[in-house]
């Protein structure tokens, strides 16, 4: 056959200008429940290939269209780790030696030896896999091993969450966070500006809710030296201050009537005039603004204006709440005592399982600030201390409405962390400890999206 069509419908490819051979090694794959495909085209091959193919190649040495070495420095130059075999035949073997040294997988000769050829595929395509997998988890951990704030967690809420940040993190649109006291609203709004292209200039946060609202109005806007009583100097507004950054209006809720129409007009003219001058100052900025409440409710009861929800809200960002989240519980309060190990110059000791159990079916009120809370007592105080009644539910069962495959589930996804935790994120070390096969094991961190990067020394 000539066409490949869907490649990455295929696991294996061969190239050979000998269509009968394309043939029957397709077939044999084919009995073995490889998916496979020939082709006497190796530049297609070579036009079609790219570095995210799960699959591997076996490609003949001698075709007078693009001979077998050609190809593979064009495959290896496009993805140095894809696994190519080169058929070899009589006479071939100190060349195809040479080619395995510079970049092939392995070499066949011909007459096959069919459950040989058959074992080099799966070895080559159980490379493949665990090369694909390390790459994306490469790629995930770019974001935790930058500089700034990490968001830690593997629940379905929070890698919904990551995807829209990583989505809006350099658009030019004002965003709203929404969540929970003690979700991590700043937090958030901190990583999409320091992953962002403002991250040099500044993050200004104001809570509107902690200032009177006698001083907002000059807080935000600035004010010229004598534009009202006490005031004998210039004051630079949040707006100014964030001007190339990020401007974060915690408590948006608590913004007052007559405040809300001049916040909207600065939204939407991206100017602001300090109180008592008429000179306009540009602004390129972007406002994430946070909300504990229901602002559209506010809106229906006139507490809030419903135009400056509508240019707040281009973008909506949710926050789950900690007891929505309960499979981060664990690597979040790891994280946090780390924190508080290295800061207070305590050892840490790892959980019990009734702590952990108690961890897990407390429904944290104070969300994520609770638990970050507790684990700083956990490490100054010790166990006892930190887990007594009054600082946490004394509730050592699973919770209640986890389902048996998610309690399983969760438990697995528990041992492995702490083992990973105890080695230091050592894949060797925990494969032992856990005895488990080392493609099993990177098998269920995929399927938990367990980064073991979390868990080394920085």
């Amino acid at each position: 056959m000539s066409s490949l069509g869907d490649i990455n419908q295929l696991q294996v490819i061969i190239v050979d200008d000998e269509p009968h051979i394309g043939s029957v090694l397709s077939q044999l794959f084919k009995l073995e429940g490889i998916a496979a495909a020939s082709t006497t085209q190796p530049t297609q091959v070579a036009e079609l290939i790219h570095s995210d193919w799960p699959g591997v190649v076996f490609s003949d040495v001698n075709m007078p269209q693009l001979n077998g070495l050609s190809l593979l420095q064009q495959l290896i130059h496009k993805d140095p780790d894809l696994p190519v075999i080169l058929i070899t035949g009589f006479g071939d073997i100190a060349m195809a030696v040479d080619a395995v040294k510079k970049g092939a997988y392995d070499f066949l000769e011909k007459p096959f030896n069919n459950e040989h050829v058959v074992d080099v595929a799966k070895r080559a395509l159980e490379k493949r896999q665990l090369t694909l997998e390390n790459r994306k988890l490469k790629q995930e951990l770019e974001s935790h091993i930058a500089p700034g704030p990490r968001i830690l967690g593997h629940s379905p809420g929070i890698i919904k969450m990551r995807n829209i940040l990583n989505q809006v993190i350099n658009v030019p649109a004002d965003i709203m966070i929404e969540g929970e006291t003690g979700a991590g609203k700043e937090l958030v709004a901190r990583y999409l500006h320091d992953h962002s292209l403002r991250s040099k200039h500044n993050f200004v946060a104001i809570n509107c809710g902690a200032i009177p609202e006698s001083l907002i109005e000059s807080e935000l806007f600035g004010a010229q030296a004598g534009a009202y009583t006490g005031n004998d100097k210039t004051r630079i507004g949040k707006f100014e201050y964030a001007n190339g950054g990020t401007l974060f209006l915690d408590e948006i809720e608590s913004t007052p009537l007559s405040l809300q129409v001049k916040l909207l007009r600065v939204l939407e003219d991206r100017k602001v005039e300090r109180l008592g001058s008429n000179q306009s100052i540009e602004l390129d900025i972007r406002v994430i603004a946070a909300t504990k409440v229901n602002l559209q409710q506010l809106c229906e009861t006139g507490e809030f204006r419903q135009d400056l929800l509508y240019r707040l809200n281009l973008v909506t960002v949710p926050i789950p709440a900690l007891r929505e989240r309960r499979e981060d519980i664990p690597i979040l309060f790891l994280h946090f005592a780390r924190i508080a190990s290295t800061r207070y110059h305590k050892a840490l000791i790892a959980l019990n399982p009734e702590q952990q159990a108690m961890l897990t079916s407390h429904d944290w009120p104070g969300n994520v600030r609770e638990l970050r809370n507790l684990a700083e007592r956990y490490v100054l105080l010790g166990a006892e201390a930190a887990f007594a009644a009054g600082n946490i539910d004394n509730h050592p069962t699973m919770h209640s409405n986890m389902s048996l495959q998610q309690r399983v589930d969760f438990f697995e996804r528990l041992l492995i962390e702490e083992s990973l935790s105890y080695n230091k994120g050592s894949i060797k070390l925990t494969m032992e400890q856990l005895e488990l096969p080392r493609k099993t094991l990177y098998d269920k961190m995929k399927k938990f999206e367990i980064d073991r990067k979390q868990f080394t020394d920085h």
